[in-house]
């Protein structure tokens, strides 16, 4: 940092080039979206992700109802691990089984469900999940799951926004160092023919 105000002020350097100026003035400008810039692109990132899946949470719960089936009877094969969105990142074993429900609007309903729960003998009941039409569907997600997903949401923000501020500032210092090589070698051009020569500097 110490380095990068000499430069500006131009201090302490008397061989310093216009172009060291605006190096450091590019170098000063993407140290400030990064310290400054990033921070707030990721937390503003953060916040409209965790007001966005808050809504869907709410919805979900909403929308989507717990229900007591009856076990049927357990289909062939073996359980599936599977993140459970009531449980954030646990993963829980989910057992298919056919079971008879009741949907909302009071009519029987049977088919092949997905379920956390330990599912007992035929008789036994297990919780399931189901939408207004009594369908089965995956459990609702959680406020804290929802949450943990607007972090890593605002974190990613955060790395993008580093990381398209550090491309740029390598983008524009090498622009610059191509120009300045390009000007070196036109001067040098012009300079080459006359260079050694005696009274040339005269």
């Amino acid at each position: 940092m110490w380095v990068l105000w000499a430069l500006l002020r131009g201090r302490g350097n008397p061989l310093r080039r216009a172009t060291d100026r605006r190096e450091a003035w590019v170098a000063l400008g993407a140290l400030l979206l990064l310290v400054v810039g990033a921070p707030a692109a990721g937390w503003a990132g953060g916040t409209f992700a965790d007001a966005s899946l808050q809504r869907s949470v709410r919805a979900q719960h909403a929308e989507r109802h717990a229900v007591d089936a009856v076990v049927v009877g357990r289909l062939p094969g073996r359980e599936r691990f599977a993140g459970d969105p009531e449980g954030g990142s646990e993963r829980a074993a989910r057992t298919r089984v056919v079971a008879s429900w009741q949907a909302p609007d009071g009519s029987p309903r049977t088919g092949e469900v997905t379920t956390a729960s330990r599912p007992g003998p035929p008789g036994a009941r297990v919780r399931i999940w189901t939408d207004a039409a009594g369908l089965p569907v995956p459990p609702p997600m959680d406020g804290r799951t929802a949450r943990t997903h607007a972090v890593l949401g605002g974190i990613g923000t955060f790395l993008l926004v580093a990381g398209c501020v550090e491309a740029g500032r390598r983008r524009v210092v090498g622009r610059m160092v191509r120009q300045r090589y390009a000007r070196l070698d036109r001067e040098w051009a012009s300079a080459g023919p006359d260079w050694g020569r005696a009274g040339t500097g005269g």
